[in-house]
């Protein structure tokens, strides 16, 4: 099987186990108030644990694929998630998958998948030095700080910071199997070790940020983190990385035109209506311990 033949089936199952864990992660936070107490109750849940498992195993199979492949390669597969995430949520919420979820989950993977034919190669051996590294962490602190800010419509602006936080995550964590898989130099070179902390600093955050952006809904803010993830993965591997979109002008222009495309499927899911989940709801997953269980709040849409 070549490198690139892996690189896509490993995240194909790993797109799906993050599928599952975005559903777990959202009906778990659909059941919280805001406060200390609503979020010790969560940390309290097995099943919230088994959520943060879900996302481990995604994350390690992540891993083994961005060893495989590219950024620009790797990264927009992970729109996959949405295909499984969205029938799934609505299939344990008890309701259908509406016309509109439908209609902005496909029009965010044709995009996506435009940017897909575009991004191609062999597998990655280039690394971001420690300097690049502190500067890639530093601005995307700055754009989280800015995104995280109290106002309007909180849900969606986690959700990019989020997706930027888990996007450079992948760059980072590319730049760590690169040189721990080399065998040239120290296993636990400076390089690796700092890189290393910047990645679960910025893996964590990811988490938090979504499970914040998911307690009013899924479908829009798993669109936005979709959408930001790749998008921030592939300006590094293009600035620092010397990756390439494939095609020439042509391969830009067919680039930009499916991350519009992409665009404008984010904005159809952040207008579909909210839906209640009907009473069957809560045996598909407990609910957290001391927390009563409100089905008007087991959405799974807009924010």
């Amino acid at each position: 099987m070549s490198a690139t033949l892996l690189a896509v089936a490993l995240s194909l199952v790993s797109a799906a186990a993050y599928a599952a864990a975005a559903v777990a992660q959202e009906r778990l936070a659909s059941r919280v108030h805001e406060g200390e107490s609503g979020i010790l109750r969560m940390l309290g849940s097995g099943a919230w644990w088994s959520s943060v498992g879900l996302n481990a195993s995604a994350a390690l199979l992540h891993v083994a694929a961005l060893k495989y492949g590219p950024l620009t390669l790797v990264q927009p597969l992970g729109a996959l998630t949405l295909v499984a995430a969205v029938p799934l949520g609505a299939r344990l919420a008890g309701r259908r998958v509406t016309r509109l979820e439908w209609r902005g989950t496909g029009l965010t993977l044709i995009g996506l998948g435009a940017l897909l034919l575009t991004a191609s190669g062999p597998a990655p051996d280039d690394t971001l030095t420690v300097p690049e590294a502190l500067v890639v962490a530093a601005a995307t602190m700055a754009v989280i700080g800015v995104l995280s800010r109290p106002g309007t419509r909180p849900g969606l602006r986690h959700a990019t910071a989020s997706g930027f936080a888990s996007g450079v995550a992948s760059a980072l964590t590319q730049t760590v199997t690169v040189a721990v898989t080399d065998r040239s130099g120290p296993l636990f070179s400076p390089q690796v070790v700092i890189v290393a902390v910047l990645v679960a600093a910025f893996a964590a955050g990811g988490l938090l940020l979504s499970q914040t952006a998911y307690r009013g809904g899924l479908g829009a803010p798993l669109a936005v983190v979709t959408l930001a993830n790749p998008v921030a993965a592939s300006v590094i591997g293009v600035a620092l990385l010397g990756e390439r979109l494939q095609g020439g002008i042509g391969g830009i222009l067919l680039a930009v035109a499916g991350a519009a495309v992409a665009a404008y499927g984010v904005v159809v899911l952040t207008r579909s209506p909210r839906e209640i989940a009907g009473a069957a709801a809560p045996e598909f997953l407990p609910s957290i311990p001391g927390q009563p269980v409100e089905p008007a709040a087991l959405h799974l849409t807009r924010p």
